[in-house]
């Protein structure tokens, strides 16, 4: 049986909520082994002078567990 964890995580790109979702799942994967799922929990922008400048998610990430972690 596996175990998963969740962990919710903000990240933003300044070209879509696409590209914010790729990126935010690469930088994660950098420090948290096991990736397994992700639900995008919410979607926003930051809008300066009429035009979208920051596309923000939030990601709810889930991992497994490492049973055979010492």
């Amino acid at each position: 049986m596996n175990t998963e964890k969740h962990i919710i995580v903000t990240g933003s790109s300044g070209t879509s909520w696409k590209d914010a979702i790729v990126q935010t799942i690469a930088e994660a994967s950098k420090t948290i082994n096991n990736l397994s799922s992700v639900k995008i929990l919410e979607q926003r922008a930051k809008i300066s002078n009429d035009k979208i400048t920051e596309y923000l998610v939030d990601l709810d990430l889930s991992f497994v567990i490492d049973k055979n972690r010492e």
